[in-house]
């Protein structure tokens, strides 16, 4: 089975309170927006302590047209990748030259050539690399790369897998949009940038813990095309998202989960570990009180958003980081994201202490 041998992620230098960050869409928002002082409450709501940026919170004060935040994407983006990358190969214990396949994800810019062909120009890896670059997934596309990767760690037994996703949510801020989409927008997203790396079987795993990929389910839900995503404009990204997520997740997320684990005879209560992407606190009740698991299962989930903000695509993996720093229980993991289109990606784990 397909095994992740390491994984790594970023802590940008430009973390900021959440409270500074009210403050200043406060008077970034309040000449235009007159129900300001009413809205103001959502950042509290978040529960967000910390938010991980990429630039310093004064940058968002000005105005930055399209092409320039794209080009700070691709900027920052290669920077960081390149640093997490190097982290998980040290992890992992293997040389670049060994990587035989890189998928890229990313959703918050655009890059031609891909950010892989940068990411391999930058770091001299092998120029044979097999290149998949994913555009659109959204906060999907941690638990959709992982599913991706594993699968052709599982077609190859000899792979070493490269899974990069990187998310700079922030430089799409539309400071001249006074929308309450992008008001909202603002309470909630941050930064990320994660890297692991999955190995076939043929490849000796080096690290202390057995983490295998079992299994995978995608879903797409008829009609929901305007729930989540993108409208793109002449001065750049504008996020759209519907009020009616939580109410989505909570009338679907219990039958879709069972359904999906009974396929390999499992109960939700077999589950020990539950790597879950956050979206945000009303997001998170939904999960709770749709499936009704014992304790906090999802401390995990809820720390690393309280920590860093809805990071998008990489946010999960942030979580599932945290499972390998702080400890999991012995026995299956569950991996569950939703993002665009309206989907669902979801992903069966064996997990060990060794």
């Amino acid at each position: 089975m397909p095994s992740l041998a390491a994984i790594s992620k970023i802590d940008f230098p430009f973390r900021v309170e959440q409270e500074k960050v009210k403050q200043s869409v406060r008077e970034v928002f309040a000449p235009t927006f007159s129900q300001i002082e009413k809205m103001m409450s959502v950042f509290d709501n978040t529960e967000i302590k910390t938010r991980n940026f990429c630039k310093p919170l004064d940058y968002y004060n000005s105005i930055h047209g399209f092409q320039e935040q794209n080009e700070e994407y691709i900027r920052i983006s290669l920077e960081y990748s390149v640093k997490a990358i190097e982290e998980c190969i040290a992890k992992a214990q293997i040389k670049k030259e060994d990587i035989t396949d890189i998928i890229f994800l990313s959703t918050t810019g655009l890059a031609t050539p891909s950010l892989d062909a940068l990411i391999i120009n930058k770091m001299k890896l092998n120029p044979n690399i097999s290149r998949i670059p994913i555009f659109g997934l959204g906060c999907a596309g941690g638990v959709a790369g992982f599913a991706k990767a594993s699968v052709l760690a599982k077609a190859n037994p000899d792979a070493v897998v490269l899974l990069v996703a990187v998310e700079l949510c922030s430089l799409t801020f539309l400071r001249n949009d006074f929308s309450k989409s992008n008001f909202v927008g603002s309470s909630l997203f941050a930064d990320g940038v994660a890297a692991l790396i999955i190995t076939g079987d043929n490849q000796k795993n080096k690290t202390k813990n057995d983490i295998s990929f079992l299994a995978t389910q995608s879903k797409l839900y008829y009609d929901s095309l305007d729930v989540m995503g993108w409208e793109f404009l002449d001065k750049g990204f504008k996020v759209l998202f519907s009020q009616d997520i939580p109410t989505i997740i909570a009338t679907n997320i219990y039958n879709d989960v069972s359904s999906f684990l009974e396929k390999h005879q499992l109960k939700i209560s077999d589950i020990k570990n539950f790597i879950f992407h956050p979206g945000g606190k009303k997001i998170l009740t939904a999960y709770d009180e749709a499936l009704k698991v014992e304790g906090d299962f999802l401390k995990n989930t809820r720390e690393v958003m309280q920590d860093n903000g809805n990071m998008s695509s990489p946010t999960v993996l942030y979580v599932l980081e945290r499972f390998l720093t702080q400890g999991f229980e012995d026995g299956y993991g569950l991996m569950v994201s939703m993002g665009p289109g309206f989907s669902s990606e979801m992903v069966l784990l064996q997990m060990k202490n060794n």
